[in-house]
């Protein structure tokens, strides 16, 4: 099941599980450490949501596979945005805000044409 699955293609599901593994871990730790319990369990709904997300864009579900192409093209657009006009990211990283921001701009907007291929492809069914 997971033979070929380890490429470009599938990246972005990836980051989604690796992302909703990072924000349970986090749930975990103020359920425990910090002892707060109504916005981790708003956390947990977005970690459930990312989880779904990645599980099912690895079993080729189109419906899944969009939703992460449009994630993708909104954080395209967010940060090629933010190169021109935000002001707290470019205070808070300095002289590395262009790189930084440029990079994720540049990637996102690659790995949304990858997915766009995908996508497109398989609803004019080629």
């Amino acid at each position: 099941m997971m033979k070929g699955k380890f490429t470009l293609n599938y990246s972005l599901e990836w980051g989604t599980l690796v992302a909703a593994c990072a924000v349970f871990l986090a749930v975990v730790y103020t359920f425990a450490i910090g002892k707060h319990y109504v916005i981790p369990t708003a956390l947990l709904g977005g970690a459930i949501i990312l989880a779904n997300l990645g599980y099912h864009g690895l079993r080729d579900k189109l419906w899944a596979r969009s939703i992460l192409f449009w994630i993708a093209v909104v954080i395209c657009a967010h940060t090629f945005f933010a190169l021109f006009w935000a002001r707290a990211p470019r205070e808070l990283l300095g002289q590395g805000f262009f790189p930084v921001y440029g990079c994720v701009c540049v990637l996102f907007g690659y790995l949304s044409s990858i997915y766009a291929r995908f996508v497109f492809a398989i609803r004019a069914g080629s």
